[in-house]
């Protein structure tokens, strides 16, 4: 049986895409690749990431927009600007604790 791998990185944590200029904060992970075929598919080949490692689903956020986005745990590290981040989810699924980090809010399910 293969070992699943254990997330570098845990909900709440602010990320930074290794190479594209956006970051974001980690709200699930998966600890494989679990999406599309035709969305992995669609990467380029050259930089298409190994499927057999955490992938991070993140509230994520570029100069221009904010978004979700689904990104590798080997083109992630940890961001540590301290900048705040403008997502609109965010502040819906977080809240800061009294040393700044972000942690999940209690969630109601009906």
């Amino acid at each position: 049986m293969d070992e699943i791998p254990r997330a570098k990185f845990r909900i709440g944590q602010v990320v930074r895409h290794r190479v594209y200029p956006f970051r974001g904060v980690v709200f699930d992970v998966d600890p494989v690749f679990s999406n599309t075929e035709e969305w992995w598919q669609a990467i380029p080949e050259d930089i298409r990431p190994r499927k057999d490692q955490p992938f991070y689903h993140l509230y994520a956020e570029n100069a221009e927009s904010e978004y979700v986005a689904y990104v590798s745990e080997q083109n992630l590290v940890a961001d540590t600007s301290g900048e705040p981040l403008r997502h609109p989810q965010v502040e819906e699924a977080f809240f800061e604790d009294d040393n700044g980090d972000l942690r999940a809010r209690e969630r109601v399910m009906n």
